[in-house]
């Protein structure tokens, strides 16, 4: 992923659009969603084991779902520099998204944070690494930013009992690489992709796909503190807030927050993003990242809240 932090006004400008204000009403019902939190995963009383029997780890190659993920988020950035943007509306956009990330203000990013006791640099490294160019949770109103794998949705069928073989001619979308160019973008070609599979088994579909900002694994749904796979993508469908809850009770449920507490990066990123997340980078990226943000967050020169 590409992201460079840029200085504006004599001290930095936020280059690419790892800052964007995506949604101007999304900021005005952030703070309305509030349905889930981790602090309630800290509380309740189920143990691990239950909150993560979800999916055993060994009934997933999570390494070869995240690869193709990482692919996928790459051939995105490229259709979208394809199909080309004005330079400077680019850059206009580039500077009003100095008021928030995504639609989340700094205030949604403290609150999180001090419930998880992870520094606020730390949650914005994975969004900047997950959320790809982008870096905000939907592609269009109600529609989060999806990642639907094909070989994550064969392997929850398979799961879950459903003979999708059947579906190829009918469902023949499904099957097929993202196109672009018939709907008008890779997150469009994508939904149209997930709205198929969901004629079939909606359950599937959602287990089968990557949510949001943090690209959750619908799989994941019960670690996330729901209480069914509909219930999580409502949650993800609502707003960035919601999306933010999500990842933190994630973090809690797989005891990922004491790795981001501690910012042991390589130890996150081997829970979050499989045992060849070296190979990737991912340790090396969430560390700048992380330098990235704090050097922002310490000048505190930006007027992140709105």
């Amino acid at each position: 992923m590409k992201h460079i932090a840029l200085y504006v006004l004599s001290l930095f400008v936020l280059s690419s659009s790892t800052i964007i204000a995506a949604g101007q009403d999304a900021s005005k019902n952030s703070k309305e969603s509030k349905t889930t939190t981790a602090v309630k995963t800290k509380g309740a009383s189920q143990s691990k084991n239950e909150q993560q029997q979800a999916l055993p780890a060994d009934s997933i190659d999570m390494d070869e779902a995240l690869g193709g993920l990482i692919a996928a988020i790459d051939e995105q950035e490229a259709e979208e520099a394809l199909e080309g943007e004005d330079p400077a509306e680019e850059q206009d956009q580039e500077q009003s998204s100095m008021l928030t990330i995504g639609s989340l203000t700094l205030e949604d990013y403290e609150e999180v944070a001090e419930e998880l006791g992870v520094e606020v640099p730390a949650i914005m490294a994975v969004v900047e690494i997950e959320a790809g160019q982008s870096a905000k949770g939907f592609h269009s109103p109600g529609k989060p930013l999806i990642n639907f794998d094909l070989s994550m949705y064969q392997k929850m069928a398979q799961r879950n009992g459903v003979n999708i073989n059947k579906y190829r001619k009918s469902h023949q979308v499904i099957f097929n690489k993202p196109d672009s160019r018939r709907y008008g973008s890779y997150q469009k070609a994508q939904q149209a992709r997930l709205d198929a599979a969901m004629e079939i088994d909606p359950k599937t579909a959602i287990m089968g796909t990557f949510w949001g900002m943090f690209q959750i694994g619908g799989f994941n749904w019960k670690q996330c503190g729901t209480e069914s796979p509909e219930q999580f993508v409502k949650l993800m469908s609502t707003s960035e807030r919601e999306q933010l809850e999500l990842f933190a009770n994630f973090l809690v449920s797989t005891g990922l927050d004491k790795h981001l507490r501690n910012k042991d990066w390589a130890k996150f990123a081997r829970g979050y993003n499989g045992s060849k997340y070296a190979s990737r980078g991912y340790h090396t990226k969430m560390a700048n990242a992380y330098k990235k943000y704090k050097k922002i967050l310490d000048a505190q020169q930006l007027p992140w809240r709105v």
